[in-house]
Formats: structure tokens, C-alpha cells, sequence
């Protein structure tokens, strides 16, 4: 100004910028951690605890569908065979009561699962709302809880019929009062040869996907690769999609980044999304020794 006064912007200014601010926080991204596959991870409870997560997924239920008796397995955290993993029911109530999301991921990379009928992905479907999503049946693998929904890791069988089961838990949740949430992993490569017709229902409220084991499509192959793959990732039909990654070098076989790497590299590039929900690791064992959400969780 020509009077020598010091330049002070206009109050519209001023909450425009305030405004901007504002929706900065609300695109911060949230962190999904899979927990019960290795031994030596912490507690359920001090995972949610630590506050880092605001989902934490449960690996595997790897045996079900096809006239199966379906199994859990939490690795040496607990046996179900003999009703054991019900002393989880305390720890995953502890971590709702935190407003952490706990889901149960179906599937995994070795299991023996498959759908073989719309009819028999609707006995899944009826078996996970009685035992684990209704919290009726305390006689349950996990006790009386109710978790907040299902993850598809879906990564070797057929890929048929997996729509009707996600179709069926919806409406299970629906007629019971419930949201049941659903999300997915798929590989990186777009689609995905196994989750691709549940996720294209338009049904899945998150979708992580694994940017790891899949050197054609991880950030390692060049940011042009990572992002034509990202891109091709926000156009399904789902509420968030976020970045699936190893927690450490030792986590998968490819495709881990660091974490200062990560920050300064890669979020930048798929935060301004209005779909980024965030980065899901594999798995909690490694975030344990790596330290790799807390370095991560200011900026995601």
C-alpha cells in the first residue's frame, strides 16, 4: 500500500486460508495395519493402544467356502481349534472402544478357500455375520464380538462369485441393523484377477492395495508406473483406496519404501486425491521392529 502502512489481508483472505488449512486436516490419511500372522507382535491391545492404527485387519480366516468347515488362524497368538482365540474378545472390544475399526480379512496367500455358488457364498456370508460380525454367539472363534466388516484378500482359486458374498454381507448388515464394512487387497497390477468383480459392485468402502510383490507397478518401477496404476486404482467404485506397503525391507519381497522416502517422495504425489484414504501395512510384527507407522503417521 502506497501509504507506507504494513500489508495485512483482507478477513476474506484470511479465511480462505484458514479454509485451506481446514481441509488439509481432513484429507489426512489414516493408517490400516494386518495383525496375527507372526509370532512376537504385539498384543491386539497395544496395537490399538499405541494409537498409529485406525484399522486393524485380522489374517487370516484362510479355510472356508466350498462345503468347508471354515478355520481361523492367528498363528501361535491363540488356537482356535480348542475355543483359545475367545480370550481375543476383550482385546478387540478395548480397540472399538478406542474408535479403531477391526475387520477379518477372508483369504490370504496360502489357504484353502473358494466360493463354488451364489448358494455357497451366502452360507459364508450367514456363517461370518453369526459368528464373527453379529456379536450374538458367544461360542464364536473370537467370543462374543461383533467386528466392524470383512477384508477380501483374495489371491489364488476362482474368482467367481466373491460379488455375491459381498452383495450378501452387505445385506446381512442392512436387515441387521448394522453397517458391515467391506474392504479388499488386490494386487497392484489393474484389475485384479481375483477381487476385481467384488470391487467393481461398488460395495467396498476401502480398498488397500498392495504396491509390494508387484515390480511392475510399485514405486520402484518409476513414479510414471506407480502413478498410472494409482490413477487406474481411483477410478473404481469404492469410498477410499489406500497405499498398501511392507512396514519393512523384510516384510515382503519387493517394494518397500522408506519411510523418509515415502514422506517426501510418494504420499505428495496421491494425497491431494479426493479417494486417498491412507497406507495400510504389512504387518504389524514388522512395524514393531521397524518403528515404520510412527515415523510415517504425522504425514499420511
Amino acid at each position: 500500500s502506497s501509504n507506507g502502512e504494513p500489508f495485512s489481508p483482507p478477513p476474506f483472505q484470511l479465511t480462505a486460508i484458514l479454509f485451506l488449512a481446514l481441509l488439509a486436516t481432513c484429507h489426512a490419511g489414516s493408517i490400516a495395519v494386518y495383525w496375527g500372522q507372526n509370532d512376537g507382535e504385539a498384543s491386539l491391545a497395544e496395537t490399538c493402544a499405541s494409537g498409529n492404527y485406525e484399522f486393524v485387519i485380522l489374517a487370516f480366516l484362510p479355510k472356508f467356502g466350498k462345503g468347508q468347515t471354515p478355520q481361523l488362524n492367528l498363528a501361535s497368538h491363540c488356537d482356535p481349534s480348542s475355543g483359545g482365540c475367545r480370550g481375543q474378545s476383550k482385546d478387540i472390544k478395548a480397540c472399538q472402544g478406542q474408535g479403531v475399526k477391526v475387520l477379518l480379512s477372508i483369504g490370504g496367500g496360502d489357504g484353502s478357500y473358494g466360493l463354488s455358488s451364489p448358494g455357497d457364498a451366502r452360507q459364508v456370508a450367514l456363517y461370518l455375520w453369526n459368528n464373527y460380525l453379529a456379536g450374538a454367539s458367544s461360542s464364536g472363534p473370537l467370543g462374543d464380538v461383533a467386528l466392524d466388516g470383512i477384508d477380501f484378500d483374495i489371491e489364488q482359486g476362482s474368482a467367481k462369485f466373491w460379488n455375491d458374498l459381498a452383495t450378501d454381507l452387505k445385506n446381512l448388515g442392512k436387515n441387521g441393523g448394522k453397517t458391515v464394512l467391506l474392504s479388499a487387497a488386490p494386487q497392484c497390477p489393474f484389475p485384479d484377477e481375483w477381487d476385481g468383480g467384488a470391487i467393481s459392485t461398488g460395495l467396498f468402502d476401502y480398498v488397500w492395495v498392495q504396491f509390494y510383490n508387484n515390480e511392475e507397478c510399485q514405486f520402484s518401477a518409476g513414479q510414471g508406473a506407480f502413478m498410472n496404476a494409482w490413477k487406474k486404482w481411483e477410478s473404481v467404485p469404492a469410498g477410499k483406496i489406500f497405499l498398501g506397503l511392507p512396514a519393512s525391507k523384510d516384510a515382503a519381497g519387493t517394494g518397500f519404501v522408506p519411510a523418509g522416502e515415502l514422506t517426501s517422495r510418494v504420499l505428495p504425489l496421491i494425497k491431494g486425491s479426493s479417494k486417498y484414504g491412507g497406507v495400510m501395512l504389512w504387518s504389524k510384527f514388522y512395524d514393531d521392529q521397524t518403528g515404520y507407522s510412527s515415523a510415517i503417521k504425522s504425514d499420511v
